[in-house]
């Protein structure tokens, strides 16, 4: 199962939401030109939510485990006021220098703090508190990333899970990341100390808000 959705539903759901920037096309672009796998990138669907999310919720620090090229920390970034920041867990080099070089463009450069190398080594630097946490990255590391955040976030803050459905997988898990995930979702179901929503957004995207 690969498809939560039938290709023509969500490409109606693409044409349908509202347009990327053009900085964010830009990037988009150089993602696929420049990159071996460019479906990791976010893409409109996550990105306008995400960006969407961070406006309705007031978000002024933010941070994301797993920036990749920047797609979604750049659309987050619209978002947030002038004085804004959104810091990015990355270690891929290339992947790091391509989010830059398009922050740049856009005039946004100083909203990004990029911390390099792995999350759980380097989320520990990160001081006061975050109003929103964007995780796509490791998945079998989902659990421990969602622990080490959520007493960082302030009451009322969100954590969006990327990958939620794992194309459907969640279902009937097969390998030891599909499995992480569905444990995942059933574990943060059953917690008292969130209220969240799953919602099939491309490969799923659980939002959860900290009560």
């Amino acid at each position: 199962m690969t498809d939560i959705v039938t290709p023509e539903l969500e490409q109606y759901c693409h044409e349908m939401t509202g347009q990327e920037s053009a900085a964010l096309q830009a990037l988009a672009q150089a993602t696929r030109d420049r990159t071996r796998y460019p479906d990791n990138m976010s893409g409109r669907l996550v990105g306008q939510t995400l960006k969407m999310l961070a406006a309705l919720s007031n978000a002024r620090r933010v941070l994301e485990i797993g920036m990749f090229t920047g797609y979604a920390a750049l659309s987050i970034a619209e978002a947030l006021p002038e004085d804004g920041e959104i810091m990015c867990c990355e270690s891929n080099p290339r992947a790091i220098a391509i989010a830059e070089e398009f922050f740049a463009q856009a005039g946004l450069s100083h909203k990004l703090n990029v911390l390099f190398g792995m999350a759980l080594e380097t989320i520990p630097s990160i001081e006061g508190e975050l109003d929103m946490v964007f995780i796509d990255a490791d998945k079998k590391k989902y659990q421990d990333y969602l622990e080490m955040t959520l007493p960082m976030v302030r009451q009322g803050g969100l954590i969006i899970i990327d990958d939620a459905l794992w194309k459907g997988k969640v279902l009937t898990p097969q390998d030891e990341r599909a499995q992480a995930i569905a444990d995942l979702n059933q574990h943060i179901c059953q917690r008292n100390d969130v209220e969240n929503v799953l919602l099939p957004v491309r490969h799923g995207l659980n939002i959860i808000r900290k009560r």
